[in-house]
C-alpha cells in the first residue's frame, strides 16, 4: 500500500492503535481538547495527529471541532482493533486463569467476540480434543489451521466495529449445539446491570450462546466490572464464574460475589 494512502481500520500500526487509544482517553478525560494540546501530549506532528482524528471520526469515536476536538460518551465502543491493546498483560492473565478451569480430556466450549474471550481462545490453542464453537471471525480465523481442535463457526452478519458474526443465523448456530463452558466477553458487568454489552443484537446472539452452557465464566478486565452499557446479555444469576484482574473495583465485585457469582481475581 502506498505511504499517501490513508490506511483502514485493518491496517492500522501497532504504534498508531498506541497513540490513538492514548488520544482517546486522553480527549474522554478532558471533554473537549485542542489540537495544540493532543500534538503536545502525544509528542508528534499537527499533520499526523489531523491524520489520526479524521480516522477516529470516521470510526466514531469522537467529534473533530475547529481547531480541536470532542468526546463522544467515554461509554462509546471502542473498536476491536484499538480495543486489542488495551489491559494487554491484564486480559493474557485473565485468559489463562479462564483457561485453566476446563476439566481435562475431550471437552467442547463457545467462546463470544471480544478481545479478552479471543485471549481465552489463544489459551486453549494447544489443548487435544476440544471442540470450540464460535462467532468471532478473529478467533475462528486464528484456530482455524489447528489440527488439534474441532473449530464451529456460527453464520450471521458481521459487525464491523467487532468481527462478531451476529443475528438469526448465529443464534441458530448456538441453539442447536450444547457445550460444557460459554466463555462470554462482555462490555460491562454489574449488579444493577448484569453482563451487557454495546449492542442489542449482540446481547442476544451471545444469550443464546450462553442458554445452551452447563457453565458460564465472564471474562473481563477490571474497567468492565461496575460498568453497565446498553443491552443485557445475561443476569447474574446466569453466571457462573467472574475472571478479572486486581484492577476491578472492589465494592462492586463484592457486591457481584454477593449474588452469588464465583469472583476470581486473577494476580498481577
Amino acid at each position: 500500500m502506498a505511504t499517501t494512502v490513508e490506511p483502514g481500520p485493518r491496517a492500522i500500526s501497532h504504534k498508531r492503535t498506541e497513540r490513538m487509544m492514548r488520544v482517546l482517553t486522553y480527549v474522554n478525560a478532558h471533554g473537549t481538547t485542542r489540537l495544540t494540546d493532543l500534538v503536545r501530549e502525544l509528542g508528534v506532528s499537527s499533520a499526523t495527529m489531523r491524520r489520526d482524528l479524521a480516522a477516529m471520526e470516521d470510526q466514531g469515536l469522537l467529534v473533530r471541532t475547529h481547531g480541536g476536538v470532542r468526546a463522544l460518551d467515554p461509554t462509546t465502543e471502542v473498536p476491536v482493533l484499538l480495543r486489542d491493546n488495551r489491559f494487554r498483560d491484564a486480559k493474557s492473565r485473565i485468559a489463562e486463569h479462564a483457561a485453566s478451569l476446563l476439566p481435562p480430556g475431550r471437552y467442547s466450549v463457545a467462546i463470544s467476540g471480544g478481545t479478552t474471550a479471543a485471549a481465552v481462545a489463544r489459551a486453549l490453542s494447544t489443548r487435544p480434543d476440544l471442540a470450540i464453537v464460535t462467532n468471532a471471525l478473529t478467533t475462528a480465523t486464528e484456530l482455524a489451521s489447528r489440527s488439534n481442535l474441532k473449530v464451529i463457526m456460527t453464520g450471521g452478519f458481521v459487525r464491523s466495529s467487532s468481527f462478531e458474526a451476529v443475528g438469526a443465523l448465529a443464534e441458530n448456530t448456538f441453539n442447536a449445539i450444547n457445550v460444557g463452558t460459554a466463555f462470554l466477553g462482555t462490555d460491562g458487568i454489574s449488579v444493577r446491570g448484569g453482563a451487557t454489552t454495546h449492542d442489542e443484537t449482540e446481547a442476544r446472539t451471545n444469550h443464546a450462546m450462553l442458554a445452551h452452557a452447563e457453565h458460564v465464566v465472564v471474562v473481563a478486565d477490571g474497567s468492565k466490572v461496575g460498568r453497565v452499557t446498553l443491552a443485557k446479555v445475561a443476569d447474574l444469576e446466569e453466571v457462573d464464574v467472574l475472571v478479572t484482574d486486581s484492577s476491578a473495583d472492589p465494592d462492586a465485585l463484592a457486591a457481584i460475589a454477593a449474588a452469588g457469582v464465583d469472583v476470581q481475581v486473577v494476580p498481577d
